[in-house]
């Protein structure tokens, strides 16, 4: 059975830093397309990173998260610098086997799901 478990959230101060983690068990994310998602309350769920041959970002993160992946551990991070208070939310890690190179900004690409870590920003 596959399993994808977040960590690494918490409460924070704008401008603080958090690493979160996606750590897989079942399959390799070495052969994924691995992508982390956000809901904040009252919001949808929405792209935030994603990476496969290489990474890409959404805008409101660009220059401030990085994504990245340690094939050894079998994880997938999301590095958080400058956190504002809109970055509040629960974060979701994802995965999708089977696919070539692209990087997938769809959440309804994926076929699998972590159960989220909630990160929340205060002013």
């Amino acid at each position: 059975q596959v399993q994808l478990v977040e960590s690494g959230g918490g409460l924070v101060q704008a401008g603080d830093s958090l690493r979160l983690s996606c750590a897989a068990s079942g399959r390799t994310v070495s052969m994924a397309a691995m992508g982390w998602f956000r809901q904040a309350p009252g919001k949808e769920r929405e792209f935030v990173a994603a990476i496969n041959w290489s990474g890409d970002h959404a805008d409101a993160v660009k220059g401030r998260f990085t994504i990245s992946r340690d094939n050894a551990k079998n994880t997938v991070y999301l590095q958080m610098n400058s956190l504002k208070p809109e970055d509040t939310a629960v974060y979701y890690c994802a995965a999708k086997w089977g696919v070539i190179a692209a990087v997938l900004k769809n959440e309804y690409e994926y076929e699998c799901w972590g159960r989220g870590t909630q990160v929340t920003v205060s002013s």
